[in-house]
């Protein structure tokens, strides 16, 4: 299931009339600085969710057969084969 495009909550469509709780600046700040990823712009590419500008962490392509999980070999991304579990 990819859900990548999809938001939790749409806050946009939840707010009708007066809202029942209200959220300082700072703690829905903290929210954000909570959920954001911190990596190197090498590794992710442009992207949008609900058009709103994002950030997507680019995978290299897996390979078609076998068992590997994803690893770092002189600072790039790769698969790497394994056994099989």
């Amino acid at each position: 299931m990819n859900n990548q495009n999809n938001l939790p909550v749409d806050f946009s469509a939840k707010i009708i009339g007066t809202p029942v709780y209200t959220i300082s600046a700072a703690d829905l700040m903290k929210n954000f600085a909570d959920a954001k990823l911190l990596v190197d712009d090498a590794f992710t590419e442009p992207a949008f969710v609900n058009n709103y500008a994002a950030r997507r962490f680019k995978f290299p392509k897996p390979p078609a057969t076998g068992t590997h999980v994803l690893g770092s070999v002189g600072g790039t991304l790769t698969w790497l084969s394994t056994e099989e579990c």
